[in-house]
């Protein structure tokens, strides 16, 4: 099921949300002193491209700097790509098959804004896992 959300996800949002991402993290690693948050960028294209199946989780060692660079990107990039997933969320919601689609791009709000100090990892069970 995630798949095949995953691929309607693609093709209604996904792919212009992750161009937005990618235009972000190009712009913002032209500059030496912004590439952390390009970097953050090019890390959150590759979700908003395929986010079913993956989840955001807060980082331990997150703390004031990550605040302070959260900040500066609510500056740079921050405001418009949040804007973006509020906009294209409204979209999906319209028909009874993006409801779905467009929680899951309303759910992509808080780490458009505060991208650092938060990690993406897999909800996927896998054999080493440790619980059975």
């Amino acid at each position: 099921m995630r798949t095949i959300l995953n691929i309607i996800w693609v093709i209604f949002a996904g792919w212009a949300l992750f161009l937005g991402y990618v235009l972000a993290g190009i712009l913002l690693c032209v500059l030496i002193v912004t590439i952390p948050w390009g970097i953050a960028s090019f890390r959150i294209a590759g979700y908003a491209l395929w986010p079913f199946g993956r989840q955001i989780i807060e980082k331990p060692r997150g703390g004031v700097g990550a605040f302070l660079g959260n900040v500066v990107w609510v500056v740079l990039a921050g405001w418009w790509l949040a804007i973006g997933h509020i906009v294209s969320g409204i979209a999906l919601c319209i028909t009874i098959i993006g409801i779905p689609m467009g929680i899951a791009d309303f759910k992509m709000v808080p780490i458009s804004l505060m991208p650092l100090g938060k990690e993406i990892v897999s909800t996927r069970r896998g054999p080493f896992d440790g619980k059975r």
